[in-house]
Order: C-alpha cells, then structure tokens, then sequence
C-alpha cells in the first residue's frame, strides 16, 4: 500500500488513547506508517521489501516519554516524525558497504557519492557512443558480401551481445533517473502516486538484470572465442583450414544460458522476497558468473602474450630494427586490448570505498570509462579503421557517387558520351580495362590495411 501522512492517520483514527495519558501520534516517516505508541515505549515493525533491505529483520522507532518521537539523538525533536533507525534492515553486504563508504567522515562519503554520480553520467555517454558505433558496424558487417567471412562472423555475435548488454544497461540507468529522481525525500505530505517503472516493479525488474548479466556473460563467451580464433590461427599451424562455427556458437550462446540460470536460481533462494536483488553483484554467489568470466580474462591474456612472442619472433626473423620490432608488438597489444576483454579486469577489482575520495574517483572513473566505450573502441578498430571495411565502403559510394552522375547525364542527352567514356578507359599492360573505380580514386591498387 502507498501511505500518505494523511492516510496514515486515518488508518489508526479507531485507536482508544484513554488507557495511556500521553501518545505519539501515528506518522509517516517516507517509507513506513507508524502507528500511534504510547509514551515511553517503542513501536516495531517488519522491514520494507525495498532494494537492498532484509524483510525478515525488524526496525524500531522510539517514542519518548513527552508524548514525541525521538530523533537521531537525546533531545532532538526537530523532526515530528522523528527517526528511523533503518540502517538494522540492511542485508550484510550492504551495511558493510555503508560502513566502508562512511570509514573517514560524512563529508568524504558525499564526495564519494557525488563522484558516483558524475561516474553514471559518463556512462550513460559511453554507453550511447557504444550503442551508435556497434549498430552501424552490424550493419556493415551484415550488408557488405566482401566481409562476410569467419573473422567478421565472429565479430558480428560479439557486437550483437555487446548491443544487448549497452541496451539494457542503458534502458537500466535512464529507468533509475526517472524514478529515484521522482522521490522528493523531505516531503513530510507526499503525493500517493508514484511513477511506476523496471526500477520498482517486482520481476520485472530481477528479469532484467537476469537478461543483462545474460549478455554480458555471452560477451565475455564471445571475447574468449575471439582470443582462441586469432591465437590458433596464427600460432597454431594444424588444422588451420577447420571453423568449428557451431562449436563456437554453442560455448558463445550456449553456455551463458546454463550459467545465468544457475546464478539465478541461487541468487532468487537467497533474497527471498527482497525487491530487485539490490547489490546482488557483492554477494559470493555472484562468483557463479565472475568466475568463468575472470578466467576468460586470464585465458586471453595468456593468448595474447604467446601471439605477441610469435609476432616479436617473425618481425626478428625479417631483420627489422628493434625499434621497429617494439613498435610494432606494442600496437598489436594496444589493439587487442579491447576485443579480448582485458580492460575489463579493473572492473573486477573490489571498489576502494574504505580509501581516500582522490583514490575512489580514480578507480571510479578509469574503470567505467574502458567499460562504458568499450563497444564503442571495438567498433572503432575492428570496423571503421579496418583495410577491408574501408575498402568496401569506398567501392560502394564511389560506384553510388557514378550511377548518380549516369543518371544525371543520361538525363541530359549525355548518356552516348558517358558510355564511350566508359569503353575508352585506359588498359593496363594484360589488355584489361582499368576498375573505374580505382580511376576515379586515382589508385589502381587498394590498400588493405590489417585485419584481426
């Protein structure tokens, strides 16, 4: 039921006050109704089913013996609602985050908090950066038949669990923004009507982060497939010709089910009826799906360093300069970095909330940053700066750009001397005619720039 102070009264105006000479009346304290208690005494109640909280405990709230309800401390009485001891309602990882965040001084912990806030916002940026850059490269991927090859296949499912993991992560946090920021706190009469949304709607809301840690979990399946096809196919030199695409969509798609449901399944027995499993993610149960997803991380950076030792061998073979050879090693690694998932490793880390404000914003900020314009950098280097990509791309305007210019000279009674143009373009020394299109862009050889 959504109270009201007026509501609340009204809902213990039958209580017979003649057996004690002095009351506290019934109140509203922003998340319970209280009822009314006599002097001296205290009222209970049973937690709310809210984020974070444990609805098996119980909170207090004191009534004093002048017929007030106690503050925050002896003698206050500046509230008339008084206060609400809520902090005993907390589950235990959350009362272990408040203490870590309150660890220096109240001050300290809303520079925490502003900074949490400021990180969100970055993410919301990144995240929408992301989301941009990873639909236009599907749709490179999807409508160009040059790229449709076993590298591009891969990255077409990496970028399709990376889109459903921004999506939803972003539909999450623009949800909260709206609905927390709905809340006015210090509103002693508030309205009884709130807006209603994923935040606090009940299994919408456990389904949605079921369905984000979903994706997420398939993103890093995808991450570690990237890692083994790029790591076989230039360290390994049997059965090189062998895509076990099924194989990969199977561990990619597959096995996240199995993992998800099972962290599910624990993590829904564990909060009960708790609202929206708040700060699931600090809970050992979670280790069902940072586990594997950290071992992910650990497989690919062992790839990773045997595809630089083979990469610093072959340069050394071709007699380049050391410089050359280094340059080269420490681009191939800056590039992978993001495809293989390695700068999610910051994000694992236990957030430093017990250690200074300078200490958590940069922790805060640095983490979020890779994590939020990850999709956005995959999309960058494996798409848009790609040799092939580009190459295709061109063809394609170029020969838009030409049909455009037939059309328009076609239409004015040019179209004989466009056609004898096109038959009268220079031959190379084989006797074929030139690509046009490669006349036009002044190149008869395209580059192709790497591609992994």
């Amino acid at each position: 039921m959504t109270y009201s102070l007026q509501s609340c009264l009204q809902e213990f105006a039958h209580v017979n006050f003649s057996t004690h000479e002095r009351w506290c009346n019934a109140t509203y304290d922003m998340v319970l109704c209280w009822p009314p208690t006599p002097a001296g005494e205290s009222a209970h109640q049973a937690c709310p089913a809210l984020k974070g909280v444990d609805p098996t405990k119980q909170v207090y709230k004191r009534c004093d013996a002048s017929g007030r309800w106690m503050g925050k401390s002896p003698g206050d009485f500046s509230l008339p609602q008084g206060w609400t001891n809520y902090t005993v309602c907390f589950t235990r990882a959350i009362q272990e985050i408040i203490k870590e965040l309150y660890k220096e001084s109240e001050e300290d912990a809303q520079t925490k908090l502003n900074i949490a806030l400021g990180t969100r916002i970055m993410e919301i940026v990144g995240l929408s950066l992301s989301l941009a850059s990873l639909c236009v490269s599907l749709a490179i991927f999807f409508y160009f038949r040059s790229l449709k090859n076993n590298r591009t296949r891969i990255h077409r499912n990496l970028f399709v669990a990376m889109v459903i993991q921004v999506l939803i992560r972003l539909v999450l946090y623009i949800d909260q923004a709206v609905i927390r920021g709905h809340i006015v706190v210090h509103d002693p009469n508030p309205p009884n009507t709130s807006r209603q949304g994923i935040d606090n709607t009940p299994v919408l809301c456990e389904a949605s982060y079921v369905l984000l840690e979903y994706a997420r979990t398939a993103m890093f399946m995808w991450m570690f497939i990237e890692g083994l096809y790029l790591h076989n196919k230039i360290t390994v030199t049997v059965f090189q010709h062998k895509f076990y695409y099924s194989v990969y969509h199977a561990v990619g798609w597959g096995v996240p089910v199995l993992m998800t449901a099972a962290w599910a399944t624990v993590t829904a027995l564990h909060y009960g009826s708790s609202r929206c499993w708040w700060g699931y993610n600090f809970t050992s149960y979670f280790w069902i799906l940072e586990g594997p997803r950290f071992s992910v991380i650990s497989l690919n950076m062992i790839f990773l360093l045997n595809i630089i030792r083979v990469l610093v061998t072959k340069l050394r073979q071709s007699n380049s300069s050391e410089a050359l050879q280094v340059r080269k090693a420490v681009k191939a690694a800056i590039v992978l970095l993001p495809l293989l998932g390695i700068t999610n490793v910051l994000n694992m880390m236990v957030a430093p909330l017990g250690r200074s404000a300078a200490e958590f914003g940069l922790w805060s900020y640095a983490t979020h940053f890779l994590t939020s314009f990850q999709g956005f950098f995959i999309a960058l280097l494996y798409c848009f700066l790609n040799g092939e990509v580009r190459t295709a791309v061109r063809k394609y305007v170029d020969n838009y750009l030409l049909h455009r210019s037939a059309g328009v000279r076609r239409g004015s009674g040019l179209s004989s001397v466009f056609l004898t143009t096109v038959t009268d373009l220079p031959r190379d020394t084989h006797g074929r005619s030139t690509h046009l299109c490669s006349c036009l862009r002044g190149s008869t050889s395209p580059t192709h720039g790497p591609y992994l």
